[in-house]
């Protein structure tokens, strides 16, 4: 249920309408472009590349250049996306007690 929450919070608040899904993608760890391509399936490499972007711009995700051969980019969640789950857990434990107070009342 948090990541719902987390994924909502932050389509509102940024442009693009794909970003819930790469968000979540990128969530467990650093991912590479195609990692995140070949997750979303209908995602072509325009709009992709475009929703990076804005993501970053928007301090959600951090692009990583590794200096190897091949230079490689990796994408992460930052701190700060990660700092909206301090608002959702709240939310989300009233939400749990708002549940089983209505099954209570079947």
């Amino acid at each position: 249920m948090a990541a719902s929450w987390i994924i909502s919070v932050i389509s509102s608040g940024t442009e693009g309408e794909l970003n819930p899904p790469i968000i979540l993608t990128i969530h467990d760890g650093n991912k590479r472009y195609n990692e995140i391509s070949n997750s979303i399936p209908a995602i072509t490499n325009r709009v992709l590349s475009k929703e990076l972007k804005l993501l970053e711009e928007n301090l959600l995700i951090k692009r990583t250049v590794i200096d190897d051969f091949p230079m490689r980019i990796e994408y992460t969640i930052t701190d700060y996306c990660f700092g909206i789950e301090e608002v959702v857990k709240p939310m989300e434990k009233w939400g749990k007690s708002h549940q089983r107070k209505i099954r209570e009342l079947d």
